[in-house]
């Protein structure tokens, strides 16, 4: 991960209640249209959404799963807003994570 991407999302993170009040469904479109699941293979390998599901994931709190976004959202130039994203955390939230 580069160290300027991590800066920027950290600065520029969506906070947990934004991203409770997002909506999932729209999250999961977006998804599908940036394939993040396409990156995660080429990363891991396998099935991409193990990514979610691994047990030494680096995600362990709803901020820190907002963060992640931040950071994939700044290292793949998707150009998603502040919305975008925390639609795109809520739908991972909803489908891997069950973050409260």
């Amino acid at each position: 991960m580069r160290p300027n991407a991590l800066l920027l999302a950290a600065c520029c993170c969506i906070p947990a209640a934004a991203v409770q009040a997002a909506d999932p469904a729209k999250g999961g479109e977006l998804v599908v249209e940036a394939q993040c699941e396409n990156c995660h293979v080429e990363k891991l390998g396998g099935d991409g959404s193990q990514i979610y599901l691994r047990k030494d994931r680096r995600v362990n709190s709803l901020a820190q799963l907002a963060t992640q976004v931040s950071v994939c959202n700044s290292q793949l130039n998707t150009g998603w807003f502040p919305d975008d994203e925390a639609h795109v955390a809520a739908y991972l939230n909803q489908r891997y994570y069950k973050f409260k």
